[in-house]
């Protein structure tokens, strides 16, 4: 999270986001009750047998297991929806690549970034088609899952893949796992010219403070030993490694952007990666949070945090500062300079305003943050210290309901679309007023129009709380809290008629889902209400993975009996 020194250093961004999307343990997701254990065992076994028996979804096979599942949330900032397929039915095995039969739009002066910490993934197929027609040409993601890999393959677009933070010691261990990576992860993409891989990010924010130094011994070896294997390959000089770090690796004890000075503890090692990434023409990766500085200090400014406020700027040396982002980004270049490395080029590999969970994260001041810094980026206007064209991917694409929510609730509500693809925002990507807004994903597949709510004439409260908490450890109930989109609901039985729906909408509505020692039943009556979204869940791409390759073993199990038969 982002903590300023107090009201006369409000440009200070030490920045402790807790950062979960690279593999690093959340510390407070709830664990999962015994029972729920063969349910989820059995989808991700069914997930991974229908991977293995589909060509168009390769395993990988570097013995390092993926540590995170794939993209959705509920968010409340949706109309409520019944159910019903968008589009034309997709198939899984022959997914179709939109741009070979569509023209991009617009291309966009910023990327995005695509996580997949979400209990119900949208197919890939999907995601890249909404990309595709947004515009959007260049995506960041966490991991190197080899679906999505594939689906973003023929695309033209830019991608960068990532190595979780529980594989930096593999890396940096055995120079061969680094090899074996680039090998599974990035040459058997590129080597034909099908995927456009551009960078590998190496860890996430590993020297958060958060972390307590546990990736302090592995990130620069993993960098140099990534760097080394993608130079053997061939493929140095077009695909760098980089480190995308988190803004608390700098700070100022003045009070402004000059002071700039990389955290005391880290210093030499700052340097070391400095020096390594310049060595190569890599990039430093900083990922900025203006919310963040506006929500952990009540004495922020609000309009500091924007880029149409008139508060009174910040004047350091003679160079003017009117919203926190350009303080930021130049104390960051301040920093580089101090040792050295003044002109490195500089990413920003996160940028973003959530849309619910606490003060101020919500759609209208998302909607007044993008509207600013998209046309501050169409401009190429860039800071005091570096004007010009920057290189910047937002964050996120779809809301994530697996996010930790330990720096907040806000954490699962970052996406700029639902969990379902949908368009939470009112805005244009372009940055230049001339675009018709976001577009939604096409041939998303929702399950049965139905709900699990409260049961009329049920008066015992004894068993709420339990039953309550019970299904707000198993699904996400942030648009309940404080700053969500629900919170309003005013009874403690509508509230549990949403803990209630998110449980059973998690569990893919299974009837067992929905009892709650007799409190639940199902209904086909659309329980949203009062501007809050209880949504009916997706086909996630696991779900319609499994059944296909498992429709496929019986068939062709059967065509194997007729031919014995005959």
């Amino acid at each position: 999270m982002l903590t300023n020194l107090g009201p006369t250093n409000l440009w200070t961004v030490r920045q402790t986001k807790l950062s979960t999307e690279n593999g690093f343990p959340p510390p407070f997701l709830p664990s999962f009750p015994r029972r729920s254990l063969p349910k989820i065992a059995f989808k991700i076994w069914l997930q991974r047998q229908a991977i293995n028996k589909t060509e168009l979804l390769p395993d990988q096979s570097n013995g390092i297991a993926h540590s995170r599942l794939p993209p959705t949330t509920p968010s409340a900032s949706s109309p409520p929806h019944h159910g019903s397929p968008v589009g034309p039915p997709l198939h899984l095995l022959r997914l179709r690549h939109p741009l070979r039969r569509r023209r991009r739009r617009r291309l966009l002066p910023v990327g995005v970034n695509w996580g997949s910490q979400t209990s119900h993934p949208l197919n890939p197929g999907i995601v890249v088609r909404l990309l595709n027609d947004n515009g959007i040409s260049k995506v960041k993601l966490f991991d190197a899952d080899s679906w999505t890999l594939s689906a973003l393959r023929h695309t033209g677009m830019d991608v960068m893949v990532g190595i979780p933070n529980d594989q930096l010691y593999a890396m940096s261990s055995k120079y061969d796992n680094a090899k074996n990576w680039v090998r599974e992860n990035v040459t058997r993409y590129v080597h034909d010219g099908s995927l456009a891989i551009r960078y590998v990010a190496v860890g996430n924010e590993p020297f958060l403070t958060s972390y307590n130094s546990s990736f302090l011994g592995t990130t620069l070896p993993s960098l140099k030993n990534i760097q080394r294997a993608l130079e053997e390959s061939g493929l140095g000089d077009r695909i760098k490694a980089v480190v995308p770090l988190n803004a608390d690796v700098y700070d100022s004890a003045s009070g402004v952007p000059s002071g700039g000075l990389f955290r005391s503890n880290i210093r030499d090692l700052m340097a070391d990666v400095v020096d390594f990434l310049r060595s190569k023409n890599s990039p430093f990766m900083v990922n900025i949070y203006p919310f963040l500085s506006l929500h952990d200090n009540k004495h922020f400014p609000v309009d500091f945090a924007f880029f149409d406020g008139t508060g009174q700027p910040i004047v350091d040396g003679g160079r003017r500062y009117t919203n926190v982002f350009d303080a930021n980004f130049d104390t960051l270049v301040y920093a580089l300079k101090k040792i050295g490395a003044g002109d490195m080029e500089i990413v920003v590999g996160e940028v973003g305003w959530p849309t619910e969970g606490a003060d101020n994260a919500n759609v209208a001041s998302a909607e007044r943050f993008y509207r600013g810094f998209l046309k501050k980026m169409a401009g190429n206007e860039g800071t005091p210290m570096r004007p010009g064209k920057m290189e910047v991917y937002l964050f996120g694409l779809i809301d994530e309901d697996m996010k930790s929510v330990l720096p907040g609730n806000f954490e699962r509500h970052w996406g700029l679309f639902t969990y379902d693809g949908r368009p939470k925002l009112e805005m244009d990507l372009t940055g230049t007023g001339k675009s018709r807004g976001l577009t939604a994903a096409k041939g998303v597949e929702y399950q049965d129009s139905q709900w699990c709510v409260m049961r009329p004439g049920v008066n015992d409260m004894s068993t709420f709380a339990g039953n309550i908490d019970y299904a707000c450890s198993m699904a996400d109930c942030t648009p309940l809290a404080y700053g969500g989109s629900c919170n309003g609901l005013g009874d403690v039985k509508a509230n549990a008629s949403y803990a209630f729906n998110i449980y059973f909408q998690t569990q893919d509505q299974d009837v067992r889902a929905c009892d709650f020692q007799g409190l639940a039943m199902i209904t086909t009556r659309n329980a949203s209400r009062k501007g809050c979204l209880f949504p009916v869940q997706i086909v996630s791409a696991g779900e319609r993975g499994a059944v296909a390759g498992l429709m496929a073993a019986v068939i062709a199990a059967a065509v194997s009996l007729l031919m014995m038969g005959l």
